[in-house]
């Protein structure tokens, strides 16, 4: 569909480069809403998350702890906050676009 309600969840799917390897990524995603900014300009946000492990990237390093266990864990969270600025057009190159 092309709109999205507020509170709607969706899926984003894409590519994730770290340290030159690429892998594909989903990410589960909240639309947040709408809004206008103090200058006049309307915005959306948005928030997305997931998790990947940092091995797939090839980010092996570690250290053993003499408690046991690793100083770094294999499971790394990801998380966006972000606000999508709509674009505002000239008219004069709205009607050009026309024709």
């Amino acid at each position: 569909s092309g709109s999205v309600e507020e509170g709607s969840e969706f899926e984003v799917v894409g590519d994730l480069t770290i340290r030159g390897t690429t892998r594909e990524v989903t990410l589960a995603a909240t639309f947040g809403g709408t809004g206008t900014d103090p200058w006049g300009g309307s915005r959306a946000g948005f928030t997305a998350s997931t998790e990947i492990d940092r091995r797939d990237f090839g980010l092996k390093w570690n250290q053993a702890l003499e408690t046991g266990g690793i100083l770094v864990g294999h499971a790394v969270g990801i998380s966006l906050q972000v606000q999508a600025v709509k674009e505002v057009v000239e008219e004069e190159a709205r009607e050009a676009a026309l024709g």
